[in-house]
């Protein structure tokens, strides 16, 4: 498969890469099952209760955030009510994330032993925050399974500099950059959902809404219905409260948090795919085990916690995709040994990594005039 291993990463200097050498390319002196022998057995036990004390636990802080807003924010001076709003949208913005987090584990059938209980959660509470549930649940779990692909993988899949537009290079510059991390933040997860923007490639209009899109099966059709159905059940209400407290209202208390909650999902997403130590394959030099392992752990500081450590424990999830949030920090420092130089980590401030990737892995190419595979794909920052 040619060099790849601790090489340095050509056009980024060292000290803007976080200090992470590239990814291996080489197959894993490890397999899977050894993996899995290292990680204590109950990690990978699901508790029905223990899972429902997280959905209580979230629940009820967003409850008493809401109820601390509406019930008291109209008192204070109105000085004080811009800086009070604020406050409310980030908290909140921050507990729903982990909501959807919880609801993303379902969808992985971690939350529980039964089936049943996973997507009934998971269609309650990801239809509350307008995802259609089981649609997502299809496409995130051909991710899973095709991570890496430069074909088949199905989210912020890296253009080659071929199939950049003709206007890409006038945004590589600050301003450029602000506009499209902004875009990406606020539309970025309803433009994919929607027009599967930065999604991989159909050869027609792919849509999360669409039973009879290119993304699904004939079996998954009625799946897709259902998604739907929760998504138009949740619109209905949300209608019938800005009718009742006005669009004002419910824009403070819902749809601006909403919008964090969208914001971090995408930035949550795209850090754990996208840096310039992290390989890319095409179908020549792909397979399952190495995409798996070409994710990156990320620090959030506090925000792990709250985010449920989808930030920091990616790499394990991408191997035990199963495996319950709660057990995923304690795997992966039973795995760290395993995979040694195999285990990405960044531990670079979310602000700037977010700046540093958005200017530093603007395309891939294959690295094949340092004697590396043709098959092999790295981010590159030059025009």
């Amino acid at each position: 498969m040619g060099a790849g291993g601790r090489m340095p990463i050509d056009g980024i200097k060292e000290e803007n890469r976080g200090s992470v050498n590239r990814v291996p390319i080489e197959k894993p002196p490890f397999t899977l099952g050894q993996i899995k022998q290292a990680i204590p057995p109950h990690c990978f036990r699901r508790s029905l209760l223990r899972s429902f004390s997280y959905v209580v636990h979230d629940l009820c802080l967003a409850s008493l955030f809401y109820y601390i807003a509406t019930s008291y924010f109209h008192f204070l001076p109105q000085p004080f009510s811009y800086i009070a709003w604020p406050v409310y949208w980030v908290l909140q913005g921050c507990i729903l994330t982990g909501v959807w987090v919880i609801a993303h584990e379902c969808g992985h059938h971690a939350f529980s032993d039964y089936q049943w209980v996973d997507d009934t959660v998971g269609l309650i509470l990801h239809s509350a925050l307008l995802v259609p549930y089981f649609s997502w649940k299809i496409s995130h779990r051909r991710h899973h399974s095709n991570t890496g692909s430069m074909e088949r993988d199905e989210v912020f899949v890296p253009k080659p500099k071929s199939k950049l537009s003709c206007f890409a290079k006038y945004f590589n510059n600050p301003p450029g950059r602000v506009l499209s991390l902004v875009v990406t933040l606020t539309l970025g997860w309803h433009m994919y959902l929607a027009f599967n923007v930065s999604g991989r490639y159909y050869d027609r209009l792919a849509s999360h809404y669409n039973p009879y899109g290119p993304i699904y099966s004939e079996r998954e059709r009625l799946q897709v219905y259902i998604s739907d159905a929760g998504i138009v059940a949740v619109i209905y209400v949300l209608y019938k409260i800005a009718a009742t407290k006005g669009l004002a209202w419910l824009l403070c208390t819902y749809g601006v948090p909403l919008l964090i909650v969208n914001a971090f999902l995408v930035l949550i997403t795209y850090l754990q795919h996208t840096h310039s130590a992290l390989p890319h394959y095409d179908s020549s030099e792909w397979d399952w085990f190495r995409g798996a392992l070409s994710t990156i752990d990320r620090d959030y500081g506090v925000l792990n916690k709250v985010f449920h450590n989808i930030t920091d424990t990616h790499v394990a999830h991408h191997l035990f995709s199963t495996m319950p949030h709660y057990h995923a920090m304690e795997a992966t420092k039973a795995i760290k040994p395993i995979l040694g130089k195999y285990y990405p980590f960044d531990g670079t401030p979310i602000y700037k990594a977010m700046w540093r990737e958005a200017k530093e892995c603007l395309y891939v190419e294959a690295d094949v005039g340092g004697g590396g595979s043709k098959g092999v794909f790295w981010y590159r920052n030059k025009f």
